[in-house]
């Protein structure tokens, strides 16, 4: 087996991990929202009262289908609209101070969990984390997150970055 071989079957195990580690973050409002719903409360999150258009651009789907979504979250107490300040023709959406809490809740929980994993490997296996993860994902291309703004992107979606289904 070659190398790249043998990292990618490291990343695929790692990313079950990954994935795992989120839906057991997520478990804890699954009631309440879907996957792609927390996506856009995470993406709502980081753009802050936001155009309809922006968000599907963000999420990689249709207008209509982010506007479905929109209704869901708006109907659950999650998000709202407003007309615009800057334009009073536009309608932004944004997060409630519920949706702010959940997107809040599931990050904290997912960051507890992946710490303590990281706390049992030793220093030296951090240090090389650290580099292989930063290596990899600047190959990815997402571009790295300020160590002073941690919970940027809680879930790796980012506005510049690889985008699901893209």
């Amino acid at each position: 087996m070659d190398d790249v071989d043998a990292v990618t079957r490291a990343v695929l195990t790692a990313s079950r991990l990954l994935v795992a580690l989120s839906a057991r973050s997520l478990a804890a409002v699954e009631d309440r929202v879907t996957l792609p719903q927390f996506r856009l409360l995470v993406v709502l999150s980081l753009e802050g009262p936001a155009k309809l258009v922006v968000l599907a651009d963000r999420l990689g789907v249709n207008p209509s289908t982010a506007m479905r979504m929109m209704d869901r979250l708006i109907a659950a107490g999650l998000a709202d609209r407003q007309v615009n300040p800057d334009n009073r023709r536009e309608t932004v959406l944004r997060l409630t101070t519920e949706g702010r809490r959940i997107v809040e809740d599931v990050t904290a929980q997912r960051r507890k969990e992946i710490a303590a994993i990281v706390e049992r490997l030793d220093p030296s296996q951090r240090a090389a984390l650290i580099g292989a993860l930063a290596a990899f994902t600047e190959a990815g291309g997402e571009p790295a997150v300020p160590e002073d703004e941690g919970e940027l992107y809680p879930l790796g979606w980012s506005d510049t970055g690889p985008r699901p289904g893209r």
